[in-house]
């Protein structure tokens, strides 16, 4: 089993040429002081969307690795990855993010809900978790419904587990996701999960679970504040309860996908793990293909005229782009400003819409969501939107270290 650090951070670099500017990130961090792993992710859909292979991630982080002299560890995440993507992804990955979203629902067989209530009596009753201040009340009926609910999916990352075990030795970080699904799991079904995963011998290190509110792409959190604060120190008290009664390795934590930019929650996320002493590991996606259009924009002249035209064709496919990502955006499209609007705006204009600065009020989270989602057509536009990146790299490198550092780090864990 690879032992996952205590603080790691996801990048998202789909282009492979924000590598170093996103490395410099993680060394200012550490010359400050924060000392975080960064975790260089890119899922399978990204990949056949940018026509890309997990080999061309990897090739570009071990250089800015190599190029910037970063002593400390990296990985690299397999993100999202189920039995049917994860082989292109064994090879360049130490990281793999097993998503069983799919199963969850799809009843267990009645024999093995029985066999785990009877193996886990110590699920049923009165249960004293240190740092949940009433005990949780589990009835057998919950165990039972909660395993029918969950044992498929956990039998599948096991087998997903194995595979990849088969393909490559253990070497790698587990993380096993459950955010993609309808309803938050509560304390009590995060405890039975768990002694789920145990049960399957899976070295878990890092675990997604759902919460409360909306986590949409590249914008800010959307719920009550209170209430996802409770929710996270229950499941981080859940999760020490379960290393300690169920033999998890001591370095599990707490996933936060879709975290980028989700700066409303970032204090709640920082009280806790000031407290409590636990690891986080944390995604920020798109958020560096966002800094680099910001970048172009900020440039001028043709980096300006290109940002603009990606506006236009993304305007033009809204609808096709949003499709897959309709359970995380939510976009008002008769908010969006026309292309001919758009095509007037000057840098500051277009880079003020863009920029998650909610002080700002040109701040436009239309605008931003539905270039977070148009990366299609930067892929479509192929060798032109590299060669705009490479002409103006040192604006679009600045905006992307600044953005990782002074929006997501320091606010996390300076």
């Amino acid at each position: 089993m690879k032992t996952c650090p205590k603080y790691t951070f996801g990048v998202g670099d789909r282009f492979a040429n924000g590598a170093h500017a996103q490395l410099k990130a993680f060394i200012a961090a550490k010359e400050l002081g924060i000392d975080i792993t960064p975790v260089w992710n890119k899922s399978n859909r990204e990949h056949d969307i940018i026509g890309s292979q997990p080999q061309t991630t990897r090739d570009a982080a071990d250089k800015a690795v190599a190029d910037l002299g970063w002593t400390g560890e990296y990985l690299l995440d397999a993100d999202h990855i189920n039995f049917s993507t994860v082989d292109r992804f064994l090879a360049p990955c130490d990281f793999f993010t097993l998503d069983v979203a799919d199963d969850i629902g799809t009843p267990a067989d009645p024999e093995e809900v029985t066999a785990f209530i009877e193996r886990h009596p110590e699920l049923i009753g009165k249960i004293q978790i240190e740092g949940i201040e009433a005990p949780l009340v589990i009835t057998r009926s919950l165990v039972g419904k909660t395993a029918n609910q969950f044992l498929k999916a956990t039998q599948k990352a096991k087998a997903i587990y194995d595979h990849i075990v088969a393909a490559k030795g253990t070497d790698f970080v587990t993380e096993v996701s459950m955010d993609e699904t309808d309803s938050p799991q509560t304390p009590p079904e995060l405890l039975v999960i768990l002694a789920a995963i145990a049960d399957q011998g899976i070295p878990i290190q890092t675990i997604a679970p759902k919460f409360t509110g909306r986590f949409n792409k590249g914008v800010d959190y959307v719920g009550d504040t209170a209430q996802f604060e409770k929710e996270f120190n229950d499941d981080l008290a859940v999760i020490a309860h379960a290393i300690q009664a169920y033999g998890l390795p001591d370095t599990l934590k707490l996933s936060v996908h879709s975290g980028s930019d989700k700066f409303s929650i970032y204090p709640a996320i920082k009280r806790a793990l000031a407290r409590t002493g636990a690891g986080l590991h944390i995604k920020t996606a798109g958020t560096n293909w966002l800094e680099e259009v910001i970048g172009l924009a900020e440039s001028g002249g043709s980096g300006l005229e290109l940002a603009k035209e990606i506006y236009a064709q993304a305007l033009a496919k809204k609808e096709a782009l949003c499709e897959p990502y309709a359970t995380v955006i939510d976009i008002d499209f008769a908010k969006l400003p026309s292309a001919e609007t758009v095509n007037d705006w000057t840098s500051e204009q277009f880079t003020g819409a863009l920029r998650h600065d909610q002080s700002n009020s040109a701040y436009d989270p239309n605008v931003r969501q539905l270039l977070h989602v148009g990366f299609k057509i930067a892929a479509q536009l192929g060798d032109t939107y590299i060669k705009a990146l490479h002409d103006n790299r040192e604006t679009v490198s600045r905006c992307v270290t600044e953005n990782l550092l002074d929006r997501h780090m320091k606010p996390l864990f300076g």
